[in-house]
């Protein structure tokens, strides 16, 4: 059992995790962990705003403090760095007991080292350099360990009792979604979220058109692609290619809309993104289209969801850009469907 738990009954805790919204939802856990651990203690999160309606909410926090990220153009940078100086006089006029950095990198490393606390903790070797401010420094995390394992090993370090990982979240999901779901639809939902912040992660458009109509025409689906409004273009593509009607969703939704959305729907189908990993915190059955990252160390969470990918030797190789990425080019809409089949049969059987 850590120091904290034995000497702080009612510790300020301040975490810093500030993206992805995947990497957000996997600390979920830690912070439920931290919460059992000191019930009566002050919990703080920083995190960028993007993610902080995943948080606003939560049961578990006392407070979320949102970041802005960064944007360099004109006026929105200047705004920006206006924002982050004044969340950093915030945080220095603060004193917490424990700073905990489950970032890992340089961006996260700058407001732990800001932080005025005795005591910083994070794993050590992190990248560029981000172990610095560190006082605490846990051994360096074992890669292929699933990113929810690994954060948990922080709560784990500090006397938290080993326990289910819980993921609630912190959202005021909306009541009415008629401008984006027909009140009167009577068809189960699927949702595909085609997008990707990486290019090597994208699987082929007449793939997706392919999987929309089997599951619209085959499998008695309304389907609606979802994403940013980055995948437009892309969900507008799977939409031409598809020959039954889809929705179209990509830029439509804020993120509890999407959260809302996600948890209506009987099946999403997914790249390896964010919203996957909110499907799965929403308890909604999940097949993960996996190419250049490895599923074991941030794959879908649990027992309820499929992953599909080919074992190609090359993969996973991690790499944002690939000329040739056959890992996902060649993977058929057959093996999809095959994992969508095993979902749709586990929930039928009781």
């Amino acid at each position: 059992m850590g120091k904290m738990a034995v000497t702080l009954a009612e510790p300020r805790l301040l975490l810093v995790k500030l993206s992805s919204l995947g990497d957000v939802i996997h600390a979920l856990p830690t912070l439920e962990a931290l919460r059992t651990l000191y019930p009566h203690g002050e919990i703080t999160w920083l995190v960028e705003a993007g993610n902080a309606p995943l948080l606003e909410r939560h049961p578990a926090l006392d407070q979320v403090w949102p970041v802005p990220r960064l944007r360099w153009r004109g006026n929105d940078f200047l705004e920006g760095m206006g924002s982050l100086l004044r969340i950093a006089r915030h945080l220095r006029g603060q004193t917490f007991d424990l700073v905990i950095d489950l970032q890992g990198l340089l961006k996260s490393a700058v407001w732990v080292a800001l932080a005025k606390s005795p005591r910083k903790l994070g794993f050590d070797r992190t990248r560029e350099l981000s172990y610095l401010p560190l006082t605490e420094k846990l051994p360096p995390y074992d890669p292929e360990e699933h990113a929810v394992w690994r954060y948990l090993r922080v709560a784990r370090h500090l006397g938290a009792p080993p326990a289910t990982p819980r993921f609630r979240l912190g959202f005021t999901f909306p009541e009415n979604l008629s401008h984006l779901w027909p009140e009167r639809e009577v068809r189960p939902l699927a949702i595909l979220h085609p997008g990707a912040r990486w290019s090597s992660k994208l699987w082929p458009a007449a793939s997706w058109a392919r999987l929309a109509e089997w599951l619209a025409e085959e499998r008695g689906f309304q389907v609606a692609v979802s994403g940013s409004a980055a995948d437009r273009h892309l969900a507008e593509e799977i939409i031409s290619r598809s020959q039954t009607p889809l929705l179209n969703l990509a830029g439509r939704t804020s993120l509890p809309e999407l959260a809302a959305l996600l948890k209506k729907a009987r099946l999403a189908v997914t790249t390896d993104t964010g919203p996957m990993h909110l499907a799965v915190a929403l308890g909604t059955p999940v097949v993960a289209i996996f190419g250049p990252t490895a599923p074991w160390r941030t794959g879908p969470f649990g027992q309820n969801h499929e992953v599909v990918r080919l074992s190609y030797p090359c993969s996973p190789c991690f790499k944002r850009r690939c000329p040739k990425p056959r890992c996902l080019t060649d993977l058929p809409p057959s093996s999809v469907r095959q994992a969508v089949e095993k979902l749709l049969l586990r929930q039928e059987i009781p």
